[in-house]
This record gives structure tokens, sequence and C-alpha cells, in this order.
């Protein structure tokens, strides 16, 4: 870890970024340029006092996890994240099976959905960020990690909890469909992958997996309505549109109603009683 060159890194990288860069309101007169330190640590979803000192070559080296969540919060390019990578003391990561990292242009998308919850996850459904909208409805996915940071491997490995979000006559579709993006995924990343690892840990562990698994369906799409049920407002039907990126490892997520209808005023009122219901 080279703490000197990533203090500096991370320094000139929150001065030449803007609140209105990430979403944030500019406030009152600034008397210094770009964000904040507590405003680049809220982004990343960790305390201001360890970002400080990691600006101030006091802290220790991040994990992997923190900077991939630094990476987003400074909207790095790719050849941005290698370098942070390599001066935190990683080796870059394999940009042909990588999905960690959001692109710049899918976060300045989501930073301005602010009424809708929305999110960006990857081929493996792995949420990799979401607004306060998607955590209010659907829970922080920021406290998974290893294997069930993928909601396809949650889904079968933690029914119990996992399935509570959808009613259970949707439970076999929701079955069938995140089978079929597993296997799109495991196709286009091979077997020595995060997906192999899924593939393989379900095999031993999930008999519905394994029936599922030998249909041999392969699909790499979002259902446009679906119906998911929150805790203390029952059932809420949203239409689910999806941007994707150029070679689909990532997708941009956002959930609807029509306005006027009964489900857009659960959203609203989702967003009013906030993530401590979830």
């Amino acid at each position: 870890m080279d703490r000197e060159a990533l203090a500096e890194f991370l320094l000139r990288r929150r001065e030449m970024l803007q609140p209105s860069d990430v979403g944030l309101s500019a406030g009152a007169r600034r008397r210094t340029p770009g964000l904040r330190r507590e405003e680049v640590a809220q982004l990343a979803a960790m305390s201001t006092d360890y970002y400080t000192r990691l600006e101030q070559r006091r802290g220790p080296q991040p994990s992997l996890q923190i900077v991939a969540a630094l990476a987003r919060a400074l909207r790095l390019t790719s050849d941005e994240r290698d370098y942070l990578h390599r001066i935190a003391g990683y080796s870059a990561p394999d940009r042909a099976t990588f999905a960690g990292h959001v692109r710049p242009g899918m976060l300045r998308i989501l930073d301005r959905l602010h009424d809708s919850p929305a999110f960006v996850v990857s081929a493996l459904d792995e949420v990799l960020v979401q607004n306060d909208a998607a955590r209010a409805l659907l829970g922080d996915a920021s406290r998974w990690e290893g294997l069930e940071r993928s909601g396809i491997y949650r889904w079968f490995a933690q029914p119990e909890t996992e399935r509570r979000r959808y009613p259970e006559r949707d439970h076999r579709l929701q079955s069938r469909s995140l089978v079929a993006s597993l296997r799109a995924a495991h196709g286009a990343l091979g077997t020595r992958s995060r997906a192999g690892e899924i593939v393989a840990e379900l095999t031993r562990t999930s008999p519905e997996f394994v029936a599922l698994w030998e249909t041999q369906e392969v699909r790499r799409r979002f259902e446009e309505h679906k119906v998911l049920v929150h805790p203390e407002l029952g059932e809420i039907e949203v239409d689910c549109q999806a941007l994707f990126t150029e070679d689909e490892s990532q997708s941009l997520i956002v959930l609807t109603a029509a306005p006027g209808s009964e489900a857009a005023s659960k959203l609203e009122l989702v967003r009013v009683l906030g993530i401590q219901t979830v």
C-alpha cells in the first residue's frame, strides 16, 4: 500500500468533483473546490473519520470492498479504478470477469433518480449501488458479502428470508428466471468465475436449484411487471425498466408505478417510512 499516493489521489479526485456530478445539492457557498470529505464518505457508505484518515496518510489498508466503494463514489473510470487498486496494495481486477465497478455514465443517471427506487446490478444479481428509495423498498444491499452478495445465491440458499419480498404464487417463476439468468452469466464468465462458484455451491446444497439447472433454460432479461411485498404495506405492483451496459454485464433497474395508482401511493409511503421498516 502506498499511503502517500493513495492520499494524494483521493484528495485530487475529490477536488475535481462537484456536488451536481454525484447528485448532491451544492448548498451553502463552499470555501474549497470539489466535494467535502463527509460527502465522499457518505457516497462510499463509510465513516467520515475513516475516510479522513486515508487522506491524512494515517489509515490502515482499505479492504477491496472499500476500494470498490471509493471508486464508485469518486466516479472513477476503469483505468482510474485499476490505479486505485494498485496504490491501495491490490492487483487490478480482471476486466473480463470483474463486474463490481459501476460505469460513471450509469452512476450519473442513477444520481438523478430520486423519486423512484433504482439500483445497478451485475449479471449475478449483485446490487452494486442503490438509491435511498431502493434501500427503503428492498433493504440495504451493502450488508452482504461473499457469495451472499448475489440475489440468485440468496434466493436458493436463504429462501426463508429472501423470498419474503415476493408473493408465494410468484416464487416458481422467479426461481426459473434467476436460474436462466445465472446460466447466461455462467456461459459468459466461465466455470472458474464467481458464477461457477455459485453454481457449484447451490448444486451441493439446493435440490430445487439442481432440478431447474438441468432444464438448460438461458435468459438474460427482467420481467416488465412484478409484484413486491413490503413488510408493512403489503403487495406493491411495479413496472420494471432495465438499462443495460453495452456488454450487458450491468443493468440499471428502475421501479415505477402508474401515476395516481394505489401502487404509486405505496411507493411514496415507502420513501417516508424509510429503511428501518425493511
